[in-house]
């Protein structure tokens, strides 16, 4: 079917395109303050039912304890994916007394390079690609795949393993991948006399003062959450420079010194002050500005396409949506199909755990029934083959599906590929001209002075 033969594309093709480079760089592991937010423990009973998946026969080794650390709350896309995934899991592997638990995303960065610096990790563990993985495995927390990948290779296509391979060895089970959207409200933009997402980028911006006459406001985004500014910003970036320029500045083979970046920032902050965001928007979470889109406050929301899955299950703002991709800005340094993401979502295991070899197999297993739910579900395009029934993916997914079958170019976002202190100082900056404190030209400069 149409939807099976997009994402073997993407699998097969383009996806040899991403980020492959960025997983040969390491760097020093990071060591943060541990973070103060409460898990939320996820319970094993009333679980989703298994699915068709084929899932290993019920193991006769010895019983085990393994624990896991990840960011699918309660609230997240992914939550459900994790929940029939485990389930399945328990059934398979009755000898394995497995818990979890979830975090929310800021604060889980900062608990796992805590845990990563005291050596108090879980065995299996949620973890970003490239060099956010890259600084746990230079300090040889992580333990290596390679003998277990060998059971699931003809399964997980070793072009999906790229952001995740250092110095030639495998360390993390990729699940999903996903690429920054732009979503829009046709009903909204149908107040202010448009039927599809405008093409080009002047013609967005004629769309964006036609939704201010009409007293709509164009952009929602989670200020409080500052990942969710660079997902605007870096669009902006990247379809004003291109997607290797972007790339090679995150990846340190270029500097921030950048006229076009410094430009492309003036340009994402005339944005801001024009009144196209939100006001309000600085003080929120990226649930509640999420929730604001759906409600109809908001036209346009600026994302990862792990949001299809939620847009998709409310059954009253789902036929209001489409998703497109943000466009170019200058013709002579970009173009449509240059993207922001790639396959970042990962689990990894701790070298230090007790059952590290079971606990390889385990994350494999898993990380198969996490990408087939999920995908299922819209929250990402598949890395590993898909196999069963997949006519339910909702009409979100395969249009990013049609999307990425298209690209050429992946640049992994920015707080992923870059090391652990780098985006931190990266974050930092983006937040301040996200509140107009700096401009393009002291961005690159202090970006330059402070990275490289």
């Amino acid at each position: 079917m149409k939807i099976k033969r997009l994402a073997s594309i993407v699998m097969a093709g383009v996806m040899t395109l991403s980020l492959a480079a960025c997983g040969q760089q390491t760097a020093p592991a990071d060591t943060a303050t541990p973070a103060t937010d409460a898990a939320t423990e996820a319970p094993a009973a009333e679980q989703p039912a298994a699915s068709d998946a084929t899932v290993a026969e019920t193991s006769s080794d010895e019983p085990i304890s393994l624990n896991m650390w990840c960011i699918a709350t309660e609230s997240d896309s992914n939550r459900h994916a994790y929940e029939a995934a485990i389930a399945d899991m328990q059934a398979a592997h009755p000898e394995v007394t497995f818990t979890w638990e979830a975090f929310e995303n800021q604060s889980y960065k900062t608990k796992i390079k805590a845990a990563v610096s005291a050596n108090e990790m879980p065995d299996i563990f949620f973890t970003w690609s490239c060099a956010f993985l890259g600084d746990f495995v230079a300090a040889d927390k992580v333990y290596c795949l390679d003998d277990a990948y060998q059971n699931y290779k003809d399964e997980l296509p070793e072009s999906m393993l790229g952001n995740t391979t250092y110095d030639g060895k495998h360390y993390g089970v990729p699940t999903t991948m996903n690429i920054v959207g732009l979503f829009a409200n046709m009903d909204l933009l149908a107040e202010a006399g448009y039927t599809e997402i405008p093409g080009t980028y002047d013609e967005f911006i004629e769309c964006c003062d036609a939704l201010k006459a009409k007293g709509i406001i164009p952009f929602g985004c989670a200020g409080k959450e500052t990942w969710c500014v660079t997902e605007y910003l870096e669009s902006v970036i990247e379809k004003s420079v291109g997607a290797d320029a972007l790339n090679d500045i995150f990846l340190g083979r270029a500097t921030w010194d950048n006229q076009g970046v410094a430009d492309a920032v003036d340009t994402f902050q005339s944005l801001v002050t024009n009144g196209y965001f939100d006001p309000s928007g600085a003080g929120l979470t990226n649930d509640e500005v999420k929730n604001n889109f759906m409600a109809g406050k908001y036209a346009f929301y600026m994302n990862g396409t792990w949001n299809c899955a939620d847009f998709a299950a409310n059954e009253e703002f789902f036929p209001k949506v489409k998703v497109g991709e943000f466009p170019v800005i200058n013709a002579d340094q970009a173009s449509l199909g240059q993207l922001i993401g790639g396959p970042s979502d990962t689990l990894a295991v701790a070298a230090s755990s007790p059952n590290a070899e079971r606990a390889a197999d385990y994350a494999f297993e898993l990380g198969k029934l996490i990408c087939h739910y999920g995908y299922l579900d819209g929250c990402g395009l598949p890395a590993w083959t898909p196999y069963g029934d997949t006519s339910s993916v909702n009409e979100l997914t395969q249009t990013v599906s049609e999307i990425v079958s298209k690209a050429d170019k992946f640049v992994l976002f920015g707080d992923t590929a870059m090391s652990a202190d780098s985006a931190n100082t990266y974050l930092s900056y983006v937040d301040q001209v996200y509140g107009c404190q700096l401009d393009g030209k002291q961005f690159i400069e202090g970006l330059a002075k402070d990275i490289q």
